[in-house]
């Protein structure tokens, strides 16, 4: 049985770099008839000669203090 999934862009910024290249970070949430559950979502892409968005991969991180401070934490130290 498939279960459908919804998702809501709550807040997203975006960087871009390289040539048509950018990285988007963004707060969502995932709807089904179970519930919700937000969470971060970073995605790297690119755009395509119509300036219209691809995502080539994405990570999604839990709404959690302890987790999004040691990635922030690592991200620093590896500079």
């Amino acid at each position: 049985m498939k279960r459908k999934v919804s998702f809501e862009i709550l807040k997203a910024e975006e960087i871009k770099f390289g040539k048509n290249n950018f990285i988007e970070i963004s707060r969502k949430k995932a709807i089904t008839k179970e519930g919700e559950n937000e969470f971060i979502s970073l995605s790297r892409g690119f755009f395509l000669p119509n300036g219209e968005k691809r995502f080539k991969t994405s990570v999604t991180i839990p709404l959690s203090f302890e987790i999004v401070e040691f990635i922030t934490a690592k991200l620093r130290e590896m500079l």
